[in-house]
């Protein structure tokens, strides 16, 4: 928000307290005011519901909605942007004519997002497990953009650390940054001596027959986004600790955090705006 008001933009708030720093923006007390006459929607990096809520609202007393019916005061083409999208609102969007973009899914800013993200899920385990990840197994499941970033942490952290990705061209780059690649049908066996899992993947991969095959006191750190890529309830059954863990970025380094959206946002809107309206 202070990176859009430095570069002139008339910037609205919905959902914010009065700060004097603040005083050139905005305030809106609802969303309905907040969405008349505006080029372009800033949501939170944690999304909204199935119902349009929004889960993170910084005055901790406001609940906003931002369903279709507040979507369709929008003009046709105008750029949504949120962390991710659920159904409902990938579907609002599409029938109202809206730019959907989802920010996690920007490469820059993904990439951007894996450094804290990777920091946060290692400073879980840490403070999880009962031995240093140094001289521990560990498995990434996954070898995307944030997997790739954690695996290369825990690899110099001193971990012994196993990448399970379908992707041979994966594998082969995992194998080449010093790390055990398996594939996806390997996964079991993968599991069946380490000390922590972290899973990448958005869908269900930890199901319960992986959960089994883990030894006793395994952890699962999930850092897929929501639901994760976990059986959770067979994981409780079991007795294996798993952890959902999402939007770490924004809990562990917030500031951090802030700064790369401010980094990236402005020229995302610049490009997609009409020159006039930049």
């Amino acid at each position: 928000m202070r990176s859009l008001l430095a570069e002139g933009a008339r910037v609205k708030l919905a959902g914010y307290p009065e700060r004097p720093d603040w005083q050139t923006a905005e305030r809106c007390e609802s969303v309905e005011t907040a969405l008349t006459e505006v080029q372009a929607v800033i949501a939170p990096m944690t999304g909204v519901d199935e119902s349009g809520f929004i889960r993170a609202v910084p005055d901790g007393r406001s609940r906003l909605r931002l369903s279709e019916a507040e979507l369709r005061l929008l003009v046709p083409g105008t750029p949504v942007l949120i962390g991710t999208a659920r159904p409902a609102l990938r579907e609002a969007c599409a029938r109202a004519g809206l730019r959907l973009v989802e920010l996690a899914e920007v490469d820059e800013i993904a990439i951007l997002n894996s450094i804290p993200t990777a920091e946060g899920a290692v400073y879980l385990a840490m403070g999880e497990l009962p031995i240093t990840l140094h001289g521990s197994r560990a498995v990434v499941v996954g070898f995307g953009r944030t997997a790739q970033t954690l695996a290369r942490l825990l690899h110099a952290m001193g971990a012994h650390t196993t990448v399970v990705a379908r992707d041979r061209a994966q594998r082969a780059r995992a194998y080449e940054m010093g790390m055990i690649p398996r594939r996806f049908e390997e996964l079991r066996e993968a599991v069946a001596s380490c000390h922590v899992v972290f899973n990448t993947v958005p869908a269900l991969v930890i199901t319960e027959e992986v959960l089994r095959a883990m030894p006793p006191g395994t952890l699962v750190i999930d850092i897929a986004s929501a639901p994760g890529g976990t059986d959770f309830a067979a994981a409780e059954r079991l007795g294996i600790s798993a952890i959902l863990a999402l939007g770490l970025p924004g809990k562990v380094a917030p500031k951090t955090a802030g700064q790369i959206l401010a980094r990236t946002v402005p020229d995302l809107l610049g490009e997609m705006l009409p020159a006039a309206g930049r």
